[in-house]
């Protein structure tokens, strides 16, 4: 066939979201960095790898110790991959390697950090629903392959949920929701109140600003279909009685 008679082959984008933390520094940055260090020491891993957009909106050009700001969080393996509310003109920021920052993002909430303490979720069953009975909190990734994830509690907003197969939500759903990831366009993702930032199942996926807002803090369901994700409102059948 003629390459100009061929149909244009539909791309499909599998939606994968991550966490990006923002930092703020306050003046006077000596304590703020000892603040910091105590968080870290709390939860060691918590920065590990994670993406980080150091946000100087509460500073000034003239800061005490802005010129070291950049590199001790370096040194503290803090991942920067983006700088707001600065300038790349302040003196004080000459020296920094000013990374370009990311456009379209939405603020999603305090992320509380956790400690070494909290415990680890459960490990999901082969081929089983992983039911959870706690909240999921800002920041937890919670991922069951090969099954359902069924969760009593809340999905805080930042927290991530992935299921092989459909995601079920027993409270406000306020973080991202991800069914079908291996392939499974059956997989639906049920929430008692909708507030999720972001819905995909088998790759298709969409954001918090297209959910129909008659359906947001709603009982919800979504469903894939023809590839495209549809928010229906999550209401049991009417039950017809019979005339005697």
């Amino acid at each position: 066939m003629p390459d100009e008679l061929r149909p244009t082959p539909k791309i499909r984008a599998r939606g994968r979201s991550f966490l990006a933390l923002v930092l703020s520094p306050e003046p006077l940055l000596a304590d703020w960095l000892a603040g910091l260090d105590a968080q870290i020491a709390r939860s060691s891993a918590f920065f590990a790898g994670k993406p980080v957009i150091l946000d100087l909106s509460l500073l000034e050009a003239g800061t005490e110790g802005l010129a070291g700001l950049y590199p001790a969080l370096r040194a503290r393996g803090i991942r920067i991959i983006g700088i707001e509310g600065g300038d790349t003109s302040w003196p004080a920021c000459a020296g920094w390697d000013w990374p370009a920052g990311f456009q379209g993002g939405r603020a999603s909430g305090a992320v509380e950090i956790p400690d070494d303490t909290t415990p680890a979720p459960p490990e999901p069953p082969r081929g089983g629903s992983l039911i959870i009975e706690q909240p999921i909190r800002s920041g937890q990734v919670i991922m069951n392959p090969d099954g359902d994830i069924i969760i009593l509690g809340s999905v805080g907003s930042g927290a991530e949920v992935t299921a092989g197969g459909s995601i079920h939500v027993y409270g406000p759903l306020r973080g991202r929701a991800i069914a079908g990831m291996n392939g499974q366009p059956d997989a639906r993702i049920f929430a008692h109140s909708m507030q999720a930032e972001l819905l995909a199942i088998d790759g298709y996926y969409i954001t918090a600003e297209e959910i129909d807002p008659r359906y947001v803090e709603k009982p919800a369901q979504i469903i894939l279909n023809n590839d495209t994700l549809v928010v229906q409102p999550l209401v049991p059948p009417t039950l017809r009685g019979r005339k005697p």
